[in-house]
């Protein structure tokens, strides 16, 4: 049975979340453990359609909590393992990603966030990036975070993420919203594709192998200076992931307001940069494609050449902490953001723009 339903080399109209489900078979993962939530649906229904026919595992678990801790397993065999959900479903899932992270095992999670607090609704929102980026469960740990902004980086990005989780035995987070899950984009699968079979052997994994090496897996460290060893070690992986840092930058470098966005925020600050344009207002988009680790350097540099600078979010003002942070008085930061699922038009941004800035280039 051929698995790919698109055709490989040439554009083709795929929506977000089967790029997704795709990229990450594309990428050698053969296990998906779930439970379904919408907006993410799409991702769950095509693993269950397509791993089987690579001799890939779906089970849709009992819950999130379930679903969380049979990538824990998996994981530990030394397995590429991924599992998506939507914010509530996330959340229930911190215990087990904290325990992941404790034991330094290699995961892909993707949450395509919808509106909240509590059950919320359906809608895109941009507010779980707290949980995201500050690690969201208990104990001294991240995760790192990817930030797409289209169907294609949906794809892209969700096989990035195997790469780095495997290098850095760490879960790796694609954070994406109910826009971007749910529009459909043309987009291009590349020919080459990961057969799991032709991956590195991780020699740390539990095989099960009668006559092998003494493996464990373990997050559990009774003594004090054990477990400071060991977050030492799992901290000293998140500087060197520095270098997996990635930005994009457009329009002039030197602007009267300088955009800073992510994901959809970013996709509407980009029209609404145009629209300033026409207003006479130079203005800049600075997009953050890995939200952890952060741009902050680029950042900087950038909001040094600004008059101002305008975060533009999803939610009532969570990157902006760390965006003021960075910039650290280089230039005066404002926030423009909707909450709910509530999705800002460009003319809105464009109108925050101009009260910022007085109307008066």
């Amino acid at each position: 049975m051929n698995i790919y339903i698109f055709p490989r080399g040439e554009r083709v109209l795929i929506k977000g979340n089967e790029a997704i489900a795709q990229g990450a078979i594309d990428a050698g993962c053969r296990h998906f453990f779930g439970y379904p939530i919408t907006p993410q649906n799409e991702i769950p229904e095509y693993m269950a359609l397509h791993l089987p026919a690579v001799g890939g595992c779906f089970l849709q678990a009992e819950s999130e909590v379930a679903a969380i801790n049979m990538v824990y397993g998996a994981a530990a065999a030394g397995k590429r393992v991924m599992t998506t959900s939507s914010s509530p479903g996330i959340s229930l899932m911190q215990e087990g990603i904290s325990y992941i992270v404790g034991a330094e095992l290699p995961a892909v999670l993707v949450n395509v966030v919808r509106g909240g607090p509590g059950l919320g609704n359906i809608a895109p929102a941009q507010s779980d990036y707290f949980q995201a980026v500050k690690g969201g469960g208990h104990g001294d740990y991240r995760t790192l975070v990817l930030a797409p902004w289209s169907v294609q980086e949906l794809y892209d990005f969700t096989r990035w993420a195997f790469d780095l989780a495997d290098n850095y035995r760490n879960p790796v987070m694609v954070l994406a919203d109910a826009v971007l899950g749910q529009m459909m984009e043309p987009m291009i699968l590349p020919v080459e594709v990961i057969d799991p079979a032709d991956l590195p052997v991780k020699p740390w994994a539990t095989t099960g192998r009668q006559g092998g090496p003494k493996r464990i897996i373990n997050s559990l460290y009774i003594l004090p200076e054990n477990l400071e060893k060991t977050n030492l070690r799992i901290h000293a992986r998140y500087l060197e992931a520095q270098r997996e840092i990635r930005f994009e930058q457009q329009g002039p470098a030197e602007c009267d307001i300088l955009l800073v966005a992510y994901g959809t925020a970013a996709r509407i600050s980009k029209t609404a940069q145009a629209l300033a344009e026409k207003q006479g207002i130079k203005a800049g988009l600075f997009r953050p494609r890995t939200l952890y680790p952060f741009p902050e350097k680029a950042l900087a540099a950038a909001a040094q050449k600004a008059k101002l600078v305008l975060v533009v979010e999803l939610n009532l003002g969570q990157m902006v902490e760390d965006v003021q942070r960075v910039v650290a008085g280089r230039a005066p930061v404002h926030f423009f953001g909707r909450t709910g699922g509530v999705v800002p038009t460009p003319e809105e941004v464009l109108a925050g723009m101009e009260e910022i800035y007085g109307g008066n280039p």
